[in-house]
Order: C-alpha cells, then structure tokens, then sequence
C-alpha cells in the first residue's frame, strides 16, 4: 500500500507502508550503521524521532529476542529504502515489518534515502510525518510548521520506579533518562550491584542509597528540558564517583557550567572516530545524539576536555579536574557498534575503587 513522508519543507517522498498504518510526527533524523537496526529501533534515544536508514537493504537478519535496548520502542517511525520480507538468521523470530505492526509503529520503503540524508545534511533535521495518500499535503506542511518538539522525552522513557539489578561487587546507582539495556549489562558483567531510579530522583535520594558510584544514561532530546538532573548532579558532584553517557555527558556539562546547542544534524551511526587526548588514541563509536556540548563554554570550569570528534572537532568526552567524575558524548556499551571504547567501565570501576581506598571524594 502507498503511503507518503511529508516534510516541513514541502518535500514529499512516496513508497510503500509496512508496519502499522498509523499515522505518526517526528524529527526526521538519519542513522549511518550497516547493521544495528533492532537496537537502534528499540533505542529510547531515538523517541519521537522518525529513523531513516542509510544501509539499503534493512531487515535481512530479522528480529530476535536478545538484542532490544528497551522493551517498548519509542521512534515514531522507520525510513528504509528496501525491507527484506524473508529474513534468514538462526535468531531470527520476527520480520521488521511483524515487529512493527506488534508495536505499532509506522514503516515506508521504496523512497530514495540517499535524496532524504542528503536533504537532511544540508537543511539540518527536519519535522515529517508518515500518513497515508489520502491527506492534505499543505495541511500536513502547515502543521509540521507549527509543530514542536516533545520537552518530555525523557519523562516518557525512563523507569517511574526504582528497581533493582542485584550483584555483589560495588554499589552504582544509574540514573534512568532512556537507559539503554546494554549499559545495565555493561555494570552487570563487573558483578555490580545496580539500582535503576528515575530521572527525577532527587541528590538526597541517591545519597541514601550509600552507592560506590553514579552513573548517568543516554536519553532523548535537550538536556536543557531536565532541570531535575542538573540539582540532583550538583548536590552529588564531589560526593560519589561518577560517570556520564551521552546525555549524562550533557547535563554533567551543564551541571558543572558550561552550555550546550542543537546540532545541524547530529552524530548518528557506528563508526565515529573519536580521539582520546589523554592517550591519542583513536576508537570507533557508536553515537546518537543531536545536541553537543559547546567546547567554548568549558573555559571558565572545572572541566577539562578528553576526547573529541574526529569528523567535525566537537566535544566528545570531558573529566572534572576536582572530582573524580568522567563522560562521554558516545556509547561505550556500542549495541550497535564496536566495542572499542568498552574499557572506560573499567576506568569507572577503578574510579569507585580508588575513591573506597582515600575514603571519600
């Protein structure tokens, strides 16, 4: 069945639905990664955004149970130029389009994707919605003009309870504003006893908990929509070791002073090179986000830059010069991507253990 994207621009691409039919409105943003497509799916980062997918062919390796990044997906919807219908994996238990009709989440194949990215790099990310043949495009125009961006995002997604992860080594607190699973499975292979809580916990809550560490999640969209992580960063700042993922790198960046913008449109993919400064080392990563820290704005801080983008120069990793907290813009956890960057959850492991042997912060 025929179906549209239309963008705020006017621009109107047309293929083939698959998924639900439902008709859905988003940030139109695009991912680079060969393969990953069920854990970008299923990553809560992506919320209200509508993913396309540069790799042409999407789908060939079906949906498994294993490799989810959340349980319930929060993308608005999915941009393929083909899907594969008859996938062939010995993990495979669902097809792309049977897993998004089961969470009702819109697909369209068949347009030019390269045309779209392409559109996308030059305009930045631009609000679209997929609907069927039978809308009024200039309506749709018109109201994507007038549409804003969720400022909720990371309500929507994160835990509305605390719950626990039990182990037997050292006690971390990880803060939920989109948690993606692998970061949880990342702290549990290091024997970590883990308490999820949710991205309104408050300082004094996390300081009750008596943990070893902290560690800040990736989520979804402006770090400047979550006051609430940046009063509870400031009243643990100093106190507990700490270690910051994507947006956990943007709040922990605000929280200590320094300010962060909109990308034109953002890192999204699995090989970024990113530099470590302390090393000069180069790893691949795994990212997906839209707003950077501004590296300006870290002048008069406590911060100090770690790493950075190879591709465009941008802050990709900053360390508090007083505390012994650390965060990266990328996803060390990959799911999807190389694991290249996996060390620095042991670097947060012997953070916790070396503050346990001076005793405090």
């Amino acid at each position: 069945m025929q179906r549209q994207l239309i963008l705020e621009d006017g621009t109107v691409f047309i293929g083939e639905g698959f998924g639900s039919e439902r008709e859905m409105t988003g940030e139109v943003v695009f991912n680079t990664g060969m393969t990953g497509y069920q854990e970008i799916l299923s990553d809560p980062s992506y919320c209200a955004q509508i993913v396309t997918l540069t790799y042409p062919m999407i789908g060939n390796y079906g949906i498994n149970r294993d490799d989810f990044e959340s349980i319930e997906p929060a993308v608005h919807g999915l941009i393929v130029k083909e899907v594969c219908e008859v996938p062939s994996n010995f993990r495979s238990e669902l097809s792309v389009d049977e897993f998004l009709k089961q969470k009702d989440i819109p697909g369209l194949a068949g347009i030019d994707t390269r045309k779209l990215t392409r559109k996308i790099r030059q305009h930045g990310a631009l609000r679209g919605r997929v609907c069927g043949m039978d809308v009024n495009v200039e309506e749709v125009v018109t109201g994507l003009k007038n549409y804003s961006l969720p400022t909720d995002s990371v309500k929507k997604v994160s835990t509305t309870n605390a719950y626990p992860s039990p182990g037997r080594g050292q006690k971390v607190v990880l803060v939920d504003y989109g948690m993606k699973h692998g970061i949880l499975r990342e702290l549990t292979a290091r024997q970590c006893d883990v308490i999820v809580v949710p991205y309104n916990v408050t300082a004094e809550e996390v300081l009750r908990l008596n943990p070893d560490g902290i560690m800040l999640s990736n989520g979804p969209g402006d770090p400047k929509d979550v006051p609430e992580a940046i009063d509870m960063i400031n009243g643990i700042l100093g106190k507990v070791p700490l270690f910051g993922i994507c947006l956990g790198h943007q709040l922990f960046s605000l929280a200590c002073g320094a300010d962060t913008e909109k990308m034109k449109f953002g890192h999204r993919g699995s090989n970024h090179p990113v530099k470590d400064l302390r090393t000069n080392k180069v790893a691949l990563t795994s990212q997906n986000h839209g707003y950077t820290v501004r590296e300006a704005s870290l002048e008069n801080t406590d911060l100090e830059v770690t790493h950075i983008a190879l591709n465009d120069g941008t802050v990709e990793g900053v360390k508090h010069t007083k505390y012994p907290a650390f965060t990266v813009q990328y996803h060390p956890e990959a799911s999807p991507g190389p694991e290249d960057a996996n060390g620095l959850f042991n670097e947060f492991m012997e953070l916790m253990k070396n503050n346990q042997k001076v005793g405090n912060c």
